[in-house]
């Protein structure tokens, strides 16, 4: 989910930056021009540090900017399909609940959400099982699955990512050590310990 990569790239310094500190410039426009940003398609841009001028700076005739080659280490996310993530949930809407993992929102549309027919309480922000009464509710945390996966490279937070609950291990945390307990095998009556029989004395003393 989450990767550090060393990069290479070319930042822009406007005439305003230059004569400034060369590092601090450099790294406050490489976070500005990189950061939230898709790379490759898949992989979004969370945080740049590290950034490091190499070799000379290039000056393109009609421009008042200096381009300069920088090598940085980025933070990446890049969520799969498939991939098991553990979130919470930040809205509730008539077709399901956005959860937040990382920094990206996925939705849980009504249908993904559990076994069971679902109340929607959009005033109060909720979700309801009608015969689980299980809640869903903003604030709480999930463990869901990713099922569909669309990533926007104009804007990374309207990518339309689809998250299902509807499997074992996943759901409402809460939910999940619920079943685990049920799950686990009844210890015996009397602390599960079996006392083997006294062993009889020999009739007759034994030897004739």
């Amino acid at each position: 989910m989450y990767y550090l990569e060393t990069r290479r790239d070319v930042v822009r310094i406007p005439p305003d930056r230059l004569g400034l500190g060369l590092e601090e410039a450099l790294t406050e426009l490489a976070q500005q021009q990189f950061e939230g940003k898709l790379i490759d398609g898949q992989n979004l841009t969370v945080l740049i540090t590290g950034v490091k001028a190499q070799g000379e700076a290039r000056i393109i005739h009609g421009d008042g900017g200096v381009y300069q080659d920088v090598e940085y280490t980025a933070l990446l996310f890049r969520p799969e399909l498939q991939e098991v993530v553990e979130g919470q949930v930040v809205e509730v809407r008539k077709f399901g609940a956005f959860v937040r993992f990382g920094p990206l929102d996925g939705l849980l549309h009504v249908s993904q959400i559990m076994d069971d027919r679902v109340n929607i309480d959009e005033h109060n922000q909720r979700l309801v099982g009608v015969e689980t009464k299980r809640d869903l509710k903003v604030g709480y945390k999930v463990r869901a699955r990713i099922v569909s996966l669309s990533l926007s490279e104009i804007s990374p937070r309207d990518s339309r990512i689809g998250l299902t609950m509807r499997q074992p291990g996943l759901g409402r945390l809460e939910w999940i050590v619920e079943a685990h307990k049920k799950a686990q095998p009844k210890a015996p009556v009397g602390g599960g310990k079996v006392t083997p029989p006294k062993a009889k004395p020999a009739v007759g003393g034994g030897a004739s």
